[in-house]
């Protein structure tokens, strides 16, 4: 055994392990410490090298909760972390005067285990716990926190993360997700509890198990989004990939009277370990093919994906002969946009993460309508007041913030499949709605560039060497105005990010990761489309979007 001269030795490291694992109350997660322990002190280096990242720190818990791999110590998700999370989102709560907590979870590994350890803690710490009655989308939980009248919500879930890890969503009673300052306060709070022996948080199995009046009127409420006289007839071919959006979404659309969807069998039951994708979210190369190959088999109209919670919602469209494509993050904003003033939803402004597309911009603009730009993420987004839509270009859609103050990949399905229908009957396709807005507000071209770096410390390098001597042209389009995020000009929180608007209406925003070691560029490009030359506007937009893509990478080398 070798004593390491960075961060504890191997003694105090191995201490720190058997004090964890003589207070965890998971028998895999113990015996798996255990074991690392044991080839630890064995000489074993991989071991090592495993317990000293488990014990390196903490999972932060931000904005978007705590996300994270399952396994034993303080930065990984495992029992001890979740219960130290829900102590600490306890006693925040206790201090606003308590109230009830609703508690929803996914169907990966632990999420059930995680959700019913929380509930125990809120019971024991005087709140009111109520457990959705089994795994449910991420949307349905959302809904419930304002339906049922509750002080908080958490929904025990990782998204599309991989199948290794989980994760730990808070809202609270204004049915959004939180944002600073409550993230560092709850933050501050699960430290205390953290510095204290687990047994010290009191646990109380007093908690009510709802039944299926929440998942009920979540139902009732989306399918009341199509109106009665509606067309009905889409083929439509659906793919929770494992997820637990799939029997939601049937019932959505059997209430709503469209025709069942024609499932993707293989995927259709949750199964926390994904088999048939690499990643189980549906922008990743492959993770939709066996919905397309459904698709051509059948002659859908569509393919609707939600991810594995159902937040997120993506669409695919066929092509020329036997191609299909799926649409991008900002054409499905844009088509949603343009769909819902069609329909006429009611008056408010609509909102974009200032990553996204502008084009929404120009649709609200000749309709009349307001739109915002916030930060990236729906706890932004849905704060905006009197919203009546929002998205980000990552596949999230709010299409109904009056019941959902998140974005919904369920109530966002239901409307594209309706616009679907709906151009069927006029002789039209989603290709020709897409034509018909850049016709009228120019081609709007978008894309992203990003970097992965073993070293942390090169991502504060590019944005500070941005932050000194930034371009004065990229791609050939002289830079018009900066503006660092971190002190904005226009109202938004600041943030670490930098916004570079270009000639011809181009932009550029740089933005380290929140959740990874990588830094990420949004870039779009605008070109009017003149005397209805839309295949040259829309060549002439690539050229200029690939030149400004290359000069961005060029940042990143």
């Amino acid at each position: 055994m070798i004593e390491s001269t960075g961060g504890p030795t191997t003694t105090d490291l191995l201490a720190h392990g058997r004090a964890w694992a003589a207070q965890d109350p998971d028998d895999r997660t113990r015996t798996e410490l255990l074991a690392l322990i044991a080839a630890t002190e064995a000489g074993e280096g991989p071991a090592e090298v495993e317990l000293r990242d488990a014990f390196s720190g903490r999972l932060e818990f931000g904005t978007a909760g705590l996300r994270g791999r399952i396994g034993p110590g303080p930065n990984r998700m495992n029992r001890v972390v979740v219960m130290q999370a829900a102590a600490g989102l306890a006693s925040y709560l206790q201090a606003r005067g308590g109230g009830a907590v609703v508690i929803g979870y996914d169907a990966r590994h632990n999420s059930s285990v995680f959700a019913h350890d929380s509930a125990a803690v809120f019971a024991g710490a005087g709140l009111t716990p109520l457990v959705l009655p089994r795994a449910l989308p991420t949307p349905v939980l959302a809904y419930a926190v304002r339906h049922l009248g509750c002080a908080a919500g958490v929904m025990v879930t990782a998204s599309h993360n991989p199948p290794q890890d989980n994760g730990y969503k808070v809202y609270l009673g204004d049915g959004s997700q939180i944002v600073p300052p409550a993230d560092a306060e709850i933050s501050e709070q699960i430290a205390l509890a953290a510095s204290r022996p687990l047994g010290d948080i009191s646990l109380d199995d007093e908690w009510t198990t709802l039944g299926d009046d929440v998942l009920d009127d979540y139902v009732r409420q989306v399918a009341a989004l199509v109106p009665g006289l509606a067309t009905r007839h889409a083929r439509v071919v659906y793919t929770p990939l494992h997820g637990v959006g799939g029997e939601t979404f049937e019932r959505v659309l059997e209430q709503a009277g469209f025709p069942a969807p024609i499932r993707v069998d293989a995927q259709f039951e949750p199964d926390p370990d994904f088999p048939t994708v690499d990643f189980p979210n549906p922008e990743e190369p492959g993770a939709i093919d066996l919905a397309l190959d459904t698709a051509r088999r059948v002659g859908a109209d569509m393919v609707i994906a939600n991810d594995p919670d159902a937040d997120r919602c993506a669409m695919a469209v066929p092509g020329q002969g036997t191609s299909w494509r799926m649409l991008t993050g900002d054409e499905v904003g844009a088509l949603l946009a343009w769909w819902m003033l069609e329909r006429g939803t009611h008056t408010g402004p609509f909102a974009r993460s200032l990553v996204s597309s502008s084009l929404i911009d120009s649709i609200a603009a000749a309709a009349g309508r307001e739109t915002r730009q916030t930060l990236t993420g729906f706890k932004w987004i849905a704060r905006v007041p009197g919203l009546a839509y929002g998205y980000e270009e990552a596949l999230g859609y709010c299409v109904d913030p009056a019941q959902v103050r998140d974005k919904d990949g369920i109530s966002a399905a239901l409307l594209l499949i309706e616009m679907v229908a709906a151009l069927t009957d006029e002789g039209r396709n989603v290709d020709d709605a897409l034509d018909a807005l850049a016709t009228e507000h120019g081609v709007h071209a978008t894309t992203q560039v990003s970097a992965r770096f073993s070293d942390p410390g090169r991502i504060a390098d590019i944005m500070a060497r941005l932050r000194t001597s930034p371009p004065v042209a990229v791609g050939g389009l002289d830079v018009l105005s900066i503006d660092d995020l971190e002190r904005p000009t226009d109202g938004l929180p600041p943030t670490d990010g930098m916004r570079l608007l270009l000639a011809g209406g181009a932009r550029i925003i740089v933005r380290p990761s929140g959740t990874e070691p990588k830094i990420k560029c949004y870039l779009e490009v605008v070109e009017s489309v003149e005397g209805g030359r839309l295949g040259q506007a829309r060549a002439a937009a690539a050229a200029r979007l690939a030149d400004v893509r290359d000069g961005v990478a060029a940042w990143l080398e």
